[in-house]
């Protein structure tokens, strides 16, 4: 059995957060400094910039990974890549080419402990059976989830909401069961949620602020307001447009 003194709590870090199999690491002050560099540490942990690492502890259940993330492994855990065959391989590339992200994400199963490459970014872990449809993410967001969770493209419902709104022609989209573990470029303090509770609901944004939001949203770009000159006039331009019932997530400043 391998023993390791990662999830214990010392001077320097500590676990946060605990969702399914998966834990967050904190550093709450990078003591591997140098003299030229000390000041700016410490400030930079006075304003919550910390170093996170993600742990999965496995018991026979699976995890897929973002390629190159994997930090080090201990126990009894083997990897294995996430494609199926020739035409898999090929679909996952042009969807990497599309999305940004990799085509091949490691998958790793059995007994033992995983450990992820540090990050300054903020970790959001999501239940994605509570996302209506399953789950929209920004590009680059996906780091890690149960290898329950299925990965597939979605593509914008009209060509003006991928030309005109900042988000691409396509988005990964996450169903199925488990948990998803985002790399948020804001803490989940910072995020404004918003529930679409009815059929007829609408939230319009300015600009693509969004980081995921619900696949049963219908998702359009369109005019502030019903003429190009009073979209003008007004300031605004035009605005992403969200209706129906789910979930939305939104940043409080622009990506």
């Amino acid at each position: 059995m391998v023993k390791t003194n990662i999830m214990e709590q010392t001077s320097c870090r500590s676990i946060v957060a605990n969702v399914g199999c998966f834990s967050l690491l904190e550093y709450a002050r990078d003591i591997s400094v140098t003299h030229a560099s000390a000041m700016n540490e410490y400030y930079a942990s006075q304003m919550g910039v910390h170093k996170r690492q993600v742990i999965a502890n496995l018991n026979g259940n699976g995890i897929i990974v973002q390629s190159g993330a994997m930090q080090w492994i201990g126990g009894n855990v083997e990897a294995a890549t996430n494609i199926k065959g020739a035409g898999d391989l090929a679909k996952k590339l042009i969807g990497s080419k599309v999305t940004g992200e990799s085509a091949i994400k490691p998958r790793y199963h059995g007994v033992g402990t995983i450990v992820l490459e540090p990050t300054y970014q903020y970790i959001l872990f999501e239940d994605v059976a509570t996302w209506q449809g399953g789950m929209v993410i920004e590009d680059s967001l996906f780091y890690a989830c149960d290898d329950t969770v299925v990965t597939k493209l979605v593509a914008r419902s009209t060509l003006s909401s991928a030309a005109l709104g900042n988000e691409g022609l396509f988005n990964n989209c996450l169903t199925g069961q488990g948990i998803a573990v985002l790399e948020s470029p804001v803490p989940r303090d910072e995020l404004i949620v918003m529930e679409l509770t009815e059929p007829n609901d609408v939230v319009k944004i300015d600009g693509n602020m969004a980081i995921a939001w619900s696949n049963s949203l219908k998702f359009t770009v369109e005019r502030t307001t019903k003429t190009l000159i009073g979209s003008a006039a007004s300031g605004e331009g035009f605005v992403n447009v969200y209706r129906g019932q789910g979930k939305i997530l939104m940043a409080p400043v622009a990506k």
